[in-house]
């Protein structure tokens, strides 16, 4: 069975995006306002029926997906192919304090998706391992599943699964917190994703 439906969606508000600084792959944790903001996803969500949720293994994520999965249900796994892009250097740091030490650097890894921070990795290497996730799920029996990620790797591998050129993937918006994206096969196009939704959510 092949999947045919598929939601991004991005964790919640963590002390990290409340201050400001470059998670990648650091360890942050939801604040209050993010888990907030999971419980409010929850019914929305809920109303993909997805029969599996598949989480990114950063704290940030796996609260994410709980709230929802405690809630509803649905079976939960993690897998760190879902980690959000490794920024070197760059984690823990401001926007404006990367651009003191790496003047320009920023807006290339902004606008280039085969650019690698230093010490880093590229949007391309985890559109990469995110897709092996997806790719897995082609070979079991769920028809829809919920992926709890982060934002750079959403909009990467969204990019990557609708087959947009590479070149394309930065014109791509941001993932709110907590927000997601829906992405669907028809029955007569064989393996190719649509877009159905993107950065949907509730606000407020």
């Amino acid at each position: 069975m092949t999947l045919r439906r598929l939601v991004l969606w991005r964790h919640g508000e963590t002390d990290y995006n409340a201050s400001s600084r470059m998670q990648g792959q650091l360890d942050s944790v939801l604040t209050d306002v993010g888990r907030n903001q999971a419980k409010f996803a929850v019914p929305a969500l809920a109303r993909f029926s997805p029969d599996v949720v598949v989480a990114s293994d950063l704290k940030r994520a796996t609260d994410t997906a709980t709230i929802f999965t405690e809630t509803t249900g649905v079976p939960l796994r993690f897998d760190k192919r879902l980690r959000e892009t490794h920024l070197g250097l760059w984690q823990g740091m401001t926007g404006p304090e990367v651009d003191e030490q790496w003047p320009g650097a920023r807006q290339i890894w902004q606008t280039d998706s085969t650019w690698t921070p230093p010490g880093g990795e590229a949007r391309v290497e985890v559109a990469a391992r995110a897709s092996e996730v997806v790719a897995d799920l082609d070979q079991s029996t769920e028809d829809t599943a919920v992926l709890c990620a982060h934002g750079g790797l959403i909009t990467a591998l969204t990019g990557y699964l609708l087959e947009l050129p590479v070149t394309t993937w930065a014109k791509l918006g941001g993932i709110g917190n907590c927000h997601w994206v829906v992405l669907a096969r028809r029955a007569t196009s064989g393996l190719s994703w649509r877009l159905i939704a993107y950065n949907a959510g509730i606000t407020g």
